[in-house]
């Protein structure tokens, strides 16, 4: 006898087949997507996705090597190493015969993790045109990725999945799962599962199992939001064994920092560096979370994040820990301000609706003597000219006159800068 359906979990079981029923990222595989124009034309190139956990690129590694029918291989960087690697690739260039011109496809989970002499491994088979990387990482590849591999992929960054895709994906587990379609189930409320998954596809299928689960025999099931929460809160923990919690981890180590609770901070800084955690990746989230979350309100945090980030680049584990805590202690107890992230977040969805605004003549550049003529530079003010090296003068494009990005929390720092603009401005950035 075969594993019966239910052993297996819903989100292998509801894994596409096909390209067409991938639900998401249409920017990639939609009609006019540049994988499903290479794809068209018979073409696979070496690819890096990148992407939070749960928004498929497992999924799509397969089904890019079924469309053209290659040989796979799959790898995970987490329990591989370099003779794994040097295996597999031994393994497919000693096949590569039996399949003529198709090369072997290679997936390589959280490629992100593995040392550079592993990514080296990779290299040498790419350059000669043995296998076809495609390699999936949560983390940014610039930083992460050799830059002689890199630059021998193409990158696709893969985007969340928006509600949408997220109950498009349940109902259609719902109406064709092999267990699913023979019970009685309505979807009356999906925001808990959703928000308790974290918007990961696999995580939100096998939450739907588990509490679908929980009823028994022909009744009808009404899943609601307090029925969801109900069940998950402790079962789910234990329930999803094997994968995210790295991310839950950061999330509140994150989240205990900008709560300045430097106790917590450490426990959770305790957890990642028993499981073995990338110091870099927990160096580079103090890095942003020093100005996104502290900032004008404490300049030197960045300073100490910088320092923190270089210093564990050059000792790694197990000292690491040492500099991480101390780094993580002292985020945790500085004051908090987050008017310099609120500031561009504004800017930016400024130029999002209003385009690219023309730069006024006086501040435009006039290297040469035609743009002189033509009104270039006039009338701009040089600041040094005046006293205090400050006069005042118009730096927006005319249709942004007045307008204010920045906004100061309560700290005494970010009130400082408020006090430098409205000292140097007056009326014309203050809030009404």
């Amino acid at each position: 006898m075969g594993m019966s359906f239910s052993s297996v979990p819903l989100s292998e079981r509801m894994r596409p087949k096909s390209l067409d029923e991938y639900i998401g990222q249409e920017h990639l595989v939609g009609k006019n997507g540049p994988i499903r124009r290479a794809l068209d034309a018979g073409i696979l190139p070496s690819i890096i996705l990148w992407g939070p956990p749960g928004v498929g690129k497992t999924t799509l590694a397969n089904l890019l090597a079924d469309e053209l029918k290659r040989p796979f291989y799959s790898l995970s960087a987490i329990s591989s190493g370099v003779k794994d690697v040097r295996d597999i690739i031994s393994s497919a260039s000693s096949n590569q015969g039996l399949f003529q011109s198709k090369q072997p496809v290679v997936f390589i989970d959280e490629i992100h993790r593995f040392s550079k002499s592993q990514q080296d491994s990779v290299l040498g088979a790419v350059e000669r045109g043995i296998i076809t990387l495609i390699g999936a990482t949560t983390e940014n590849p610039s930083f992460e990725v050799i830059s002689a591999l890199l630059s021998r992929c193409q990158t696709y960054t893969l985007k969340e999945h928006s509600k949408d895709d997220l109950v498009k994906i349940m109902n259609h587990a719902i109406q064709t799962d092999v267990v699913l379609s023979t019970k009685k189930i309505q979807l009356l409320e999906s925001n808990a599962l959703i928000a308790i998954s974290g918007g990961d596809a696999r995580k939100l299928l096998n939450l739907l199992e588990l509490v679908i689960g929980t009823f028994s025999g022909e009744e009808q099931i009404s899943i609601t939001d307090e029925l969801t929460k109900s069940i998950a809160t402790e079962s789910f923990a234990r329930y999803d064994k094997d994968g995210e919690q790295h991310y839950d981890i950061i999330s509140a180590f994150i989240k205990s920092v900008r709560g300045s609770d430097p106790n917590a901070a450490v426990y959770w800084l305790a957890r990642m560096v028993e499981g073995g955690e990338d110091p870099k990746f927990i160096a580079r989230r103090l890095l942003i979370l020093a100005s996104e979350d502290i900032g004008l309100a404490n300049p030197n945090a960045l300073l100490l994040a910088t320092a923190c980030f270089q210093a564990v680049e050059m000792i790694g584990w197990p000292e690491s820990r040492i500099i991480l805590s101390q780094c993580t202690i002292y985020l945790a107890s500085s004051p908090k301000g987050n008017a310099s992230y609120k500031a561009i977040n504004e800017a930016q969805e400024v130029v999002s609706q209003t385009g690219n605004l023309s730069v006024p003549l006086h501040l435009r550049n006039a290297p040469t003597k035609l743009m002189k003529e033509l009104g270039y530079g006039t009338n701009y003010l040089y600041s040094h000219d005046y006293p205090g090296n400050f006069v005042v003068q118009e730096f927006m494009p005319d249709e942004l006159k007045n307008t204010s990005f920045f906004n100061p929390g309560s700290n005494s720092k970010e009130k400082e800068v408020e006090q430098f603009i409205n000292n140097r401005w007056g009326e014309k950035y203050k809030k009404s």
